[in-house]
């Protein structure tokens, strides 16, 4: 894993790059899919253990800030939604580097984060690495624990449960 982070930043200097260039430069080594639709936006599909997610990184120049929202589809029962909301604030006190929130008029739960790039700071390809590594690592991780709370009709206690351990993967 060593030799490969030291690899992302041997290629190039990030001093010059947009923020963007440096996503599609992971997105690319990585060989995930990508589609570059604006020049401050791109969006990605990786596939994890439970399901395929949807990732848009974002770079806002007012206020320097690179965004990742890491989205998937769920579809709770009506009667499931405190349950859900619960599992929800629990899974975010655990997470110390982005949070979950539920987006119910399109049934998606995304994983938003913000990388502060103030004072003409460059993004590294490691930090960005990290930041999508993050993102699925947190969507596998607390998946199954949404997944039991909805349609398990676990108590959020027991869909947590499953949550303790940190989730090991690739991503």
């Amino acid at each position: 894993m060593g030799q490969e982070r030291m690899s992302l930043t041997e290629q190039y200097t990030t001093e010059d790059l947009h923020p963007i260039d440096i996503v599609e430069h992971v997105a690319e080594r990585h060989e995930w899919e990508f589609d570059r639709f604006a020049e401050d936006q791109i969006a990605m599909a990786i596939e994890g253990q439970w399901r395929t997610y949807s990732i848009t990184l974002a770079w806002s120049p007012q206020d320097e800030t690179l965004r990742l929202i890491c989205t998937f589809e769920i579809d709770p029962p009506t009667d499931r939604m405190g349950a859900l909301y619960e599992v929800l604030n629990r899974t975010n006190d655990m997470c110390w580097s982005g949070a979950f929130a539920y987006w119910q008029s399109q049934k998606l739960m995304a994983w938003r984060y913000g990388l502060v790039l103030a004072g003409a700071q460059s993004a590294s390809a490691e930090q960005v690495d990290t930041m999508i590594r993050t993102a699925v690592l947190a969507a596998e991780r607390f998946y199954p624990a949404f997944q039991l709370a909805t349609w398990g009709k676990e108590s959020p206690e027991r869909a947590m449960d499953v949550a303790m351990a940190e989730a090991y993967g690739r991503a």
